[in-house]
């Protein structure tokens, strides 16, 4: 394994290929996934598939509603990332998070951009009637 620390921040079952692969060959430091939401009739407190395979990892786990407290942002510089991964995460990173790992910050994003930016790619491929599509990787920066 690779001494690279890293980061990981995504959500849903989309994001679970692309943890599970940076965990078997980099030291995934610490998860950042949305909080367990109220879901179904019952409204019981569901987790995000994140947070179940980060447990099965046992990785460190962070639940923010917002990226940008001062407490979630003492526990990135606390976790040192030399890389940040994210991929479905649903929160847009603020330049003080995209400036802490020294390799930066890299995107998984559901499409072949620029077509279907946003956050529901994959629907907007089936519902456009796309044949083909992809998924494209890229740095980040501010405003992504």
């Amino acid at each position: 394994m690779m001494s690279i620390r890293a980061v990981f921040m995504g959500s849903p079952d989309f994001a679970l290929p692309t943890l599970r692969i940076l965990s078997q060959n980099y030291n995934v430091v610490g998860v950042v996934t949305q909080p367990d939401r109220a879901s179904g009739r019952g409204r019981e407190l569901k987790s995000p598939p994140v947070k179940t395979l980060a447990l099965e990892l046992n990785i460190p786990i962070m639940q923010p509603e917002k990226l940008r407290t001062p407490e979630s942002m003492e526990q990135l510089r606390a976790w040192n990332p030399d890389l940040i991964v994210v991929a479905a995460f649903g929160q847009i990173l603020k330049k003080d998070v995209l400036d802490l790992p020294r390799y930066g910050c890299i995107n998984v994003h559901a499409s072949l951009l620029p077509r279907w930016r946003g956050a529901a790619p994959i629907n907007a491929a089936i519902l456009a009637g796309d044949e083909e599509t992809g998924v494209t990787i890229m740095q980040m920066d501010v405003g992504l």
